[in-house]
């Protein structure tokens, strides 16, 4: 169940969360979760190549960030929660594992695993862990595109349109 967190008028930071239950299509059911508030947010569809690639990063990081915590932390990820503040998108996953995520010092081209965060480490603007109710969250954060102006706001509003409400 995705909750929506749009309390305040526009302008305001805007908070949506999926709860999970195990690993089964949780990668999927979080993109499709991250795709639809980037789309209330005026991220998506994109209107310029800067905002389609700000916007396929984020889905590709949410991706690795919860198929991280479907490979080590027992019962998969707990929650996905994404906060939009009109000038930065902080991506979090919540999981069971108190183990907070490693970079490896390198992993090797061609091999399967260890590239997973080494996507985030370079895409994010920032990124990070801390302990959650006896597991972890692990967290990063974007810049808005270049092309949502500082005007659209947290609601992500173009330019020169009025602000709407975010309806989910």
């Amino acid at each position: 169940m995705d909750r929506l967190g749009n309390g305040g008028p526009p302008g305001r930071e805007q908070t949506r969360s999926l709860a999970l239950e195990g690993s089964a299509g949780a990668v999927q059911r979080s993109r499709d979760f991250s795709r639809r508030a980037l789309v209330s947010w005026h991220w998506l569809p994109a209107v310029d190549e800067d905002r389609l690639t700000a916007a396929e990063d984020v889905l590709l990081m949410v991706s690795e960030l919860v198929t991280n915590a479907c490979l080590h932390a027992p019962g998969g990820p707990r929650e996905v929660r994404l906060h939009w503040d009109g000038a930065r998108l902080r991506v979090e996953v919540a999981d069971a594992s108190p183990v907070p995520p490693r970079l490896r010092p390198s992993a090797e081209a061609g091999r399967p695993g260890g590239h997973g965060l080494r996507v985030v480490d370079r895409l994010a603007a920032a990124w990070g862990s801390r302990p959650e109710d006896g597991g972890k969250l692990v967290w990063l954060e974007v810049p808005r595109p270049p092309s949502l102006t500082a005007a659209a706001g947290a609601d992500g509003g173009r330019a020169g349109e009025p602000r709407r409400p975010d309806r989910g």
